[in-house]
């Protein structure tokens, strides 16, 4: 008669649960380590519902009341949103907006990459050249449009001067109707330009070298590997950046303010210095606040539109 070899059990042991006063003290725990995460994160809440959230909820307010300062307010309806359409200087404005960021998506996008191509390249003075394409963005940015105000002086300017030195046809630059614009452009390329660099940079360093390797080994040359493995690797930071500029661009008030003051002809009046004028030059806040909620929802229409296709875009692919 054969034995038969019993089989282990196997049996997994039940652990014990604990006794409730252990469950008790670590509920008490775990709520006083939410507690004071969400108390650091308090005062910051506070101040961005104090200086973000409450100007726009109020700005939207005052956008349908007559309101003076010092005075009640009255309710106005669309009566701001009407004088404003009526201003002959809305539809410069909006033209000078929308010119100026064409030409900033143009001049302002490509440029950054290039430069952060070249600078993920270099092999020596690497960190040096970081620092002096950076440089700009730690200049203040009114003492930067006052040193461009400068440099495009059409009498002593250093812009014209070498112009001179050089024997070609001096211009007017900021003080001309036809080259204000583009002149400001340039100003706004050049001292926004170190931060898009950097982001690009981080963002080409993070690439594997093997996606390279292989592109070299298939014979692709410099402009096949950056068409091939740079553009697409970097697609979504490139996509983000634009987004970015687009809504800063249609911002931009302190070129137009320093260097121009909206001339000559009303060539550099943007939305965001219109808006200045009527606040405090007008003293008519509700046109402000009227013209500020049409810029509001241009910038998020196009915010939310923008994302929808670019999401759309990254699912397809």
């Amino acid at each position: 008669m054969t034995a038969t070899a019993e089989r282990p059990t196997g049996t997994v042991p039940v652990r014990p649960l604990p006794a409730p006063s252990v469950r008790k003290d670590r509920g008490r725990r775990r709520l006083a380590e939410q507690g004071r995460a969400y108390g650091f994160l308090l005062g910051g809440l506070i101040c961005f519902a104090l200086f973000s959230w409450y100007p726009a909820i109020r700005a939207v307010v005052i956008a349908f009341q007559k309101y003076t300062p010092g005075a009640e307010a009255e309710w106005a309806g669309t009566a701001n949103f009407t004088r404003v359409f009526q201003d002959p200087e809305f539809a410069d404005a909006w033209r000078n907006t929308l010119t100026f960021t064409a030409l900033a998506l143009l001049i302002g996008f490509a440029i950054p990459f290039v430069l952060a191509l070249v600078l993920n390249e270099l092999r020596h003075a690497r960190a040096f050249f970081r620092v002096v394409v950076y440089l700009p963005v730690m200049i203040p940015p009114v003492v930067s449009a006052l040193l461009w105000k400068w440099f495009y002086d059409p009498g002593a300017g250093l812009a014209n001067e070498a112009l001179r030195f050089l024997h070609l046809p001096t211009s007017n630059w900021s003080n001309g109707a036809d080259t204000a614009l583009f002149s400001l452009v340039v100003v706004a390329t050049w001292a926004n330009l170190g931060g898009t660099v950097l982001i690009y940079l981080a963002a080409l360093q993070s690439i594997p070298g093997e996606l390279y390797e292989a592109a070299e080994l298939d014979g692709a040359n410099l402009l096949q590997r950056v068409r091939h493995v740079t553009v697409p690797q970097t697609r979504f930071v490139i996509l983000m950046l634009m987004l970015l500029q687009i809504i800063a661009t249609m911002q931009v008030f302190t070129e137009p303010f320093v260097i121009t003051g909206g001339g000559p002809e009303n060539a550099t009046v943007t939305v965001l210095y219109l808006i200045y004028k009527y606040a405090f030059l007008y003293n008519d806040f509700g046109g402000a606040c009227a013209l500020s909620v049409m810029l509001l929802l241009l910038l998020g229409l196009f915010s939310a539109g923008y994302l929808r296709l670019t999401r759309s875009d990254g699912e397809d692919a």
